[in-house]
């Protein structure tokens, strides 16, 4: 009889990453929804350049923007999550069980959620109410070159040959980057839209921004 032969699959099945294209895909739409329907067929710089007075539907353009932060966000720094907590793992919704990403989106919702909420509040108690309408307004235009910036980190993550624990660190830079640039933009934009004395403005950086990224970086890496 012919002795046995052992035959190597070397087929490699490739990594299917047809539901990032999903989600990027449906935040461009919302997008698109939010220049043609929401800001009425404004041009990119119109809407970039828009003055504060001269704006419409600005809460309706905070939300989209900021889900689109927040799954960008989430989809770009899911892969590097550790674990999915057991308490977390051990829930079931229909028989699903969140995967790495499923909880990252939470916990990058549940951050933005309390920051939001906790702004809103900050600027009340201080008696500066209609301040917050320009800060939300302000900082959508932020949020948006920034979501834009994170799709395509997605793209070149998922889509091309890249070093992915090596670029972790890259991630890093990147974010302590614009971290450092979004507290001088807010400090420094025309709009004023921190508190005018600087405790205040100490105050805010230090609960309002450093405070709730901690927890973030917690709930994700520990």
């Amino acid at each position: 009889m012919p002795s046995s032969q052992h035959f190597v699959n070397q087929i490699r099945i490739p990594e299917n990453n047809d539901w990032v294209i999903f989600i990027l895909v449906g935040c461009i739409f919302l997008y698109v929804f939010m220049m043609n329907v929401i800001e009425r067929d404004a041009s990119l710089k119109d809407f970039l350049l828009q003055k504060y007075f001269d704006a419409s539907n600005n809460l309706p353009s905070w939300i989209i923007t900021s889900c689109v932060t927040t799954l960008t966000l989430s989809v770009l720094i899911s892969q590097y999550i550790p674990i999915v907590p057991k308490y977390i793992a051990d829930l079931q919704l229909l028989g699903y069980q969140l995967n790495k990403f499923g909880y990252t989106l939470l916990a990058v919702l549940f951050f933005y959620l309390l920051k939001s909420t906790l702004g809103f509040l900050f600027y009340q108690s201080i008696g500066d109410g209609k301040k917050w309408t320009i800060f939300y307004f302000t900082s959508t235009k932020f949020y948006f070159i920034l979501s834009f910036l994170l799709i395509i980190l997605c793209v070149v993550h998922y889509y091309f040959p890249i070093d992915k624990n090596k670029m972790f660190l890259y991630y890093i830079c990147f974010f302590s980057f614009v971290f450092i640039f979004k507290v001088f933009f807010y400090l420094f934009h025309k709009n004023k839209i921190l508190p005018e004395k600087w405790y205040y403005k100490f105050l805010y950086i230090c609960t309002l921004q450093i405070a709730p990224l901690l927890l973030l970086w917690m709930l994700l890496f520990f």
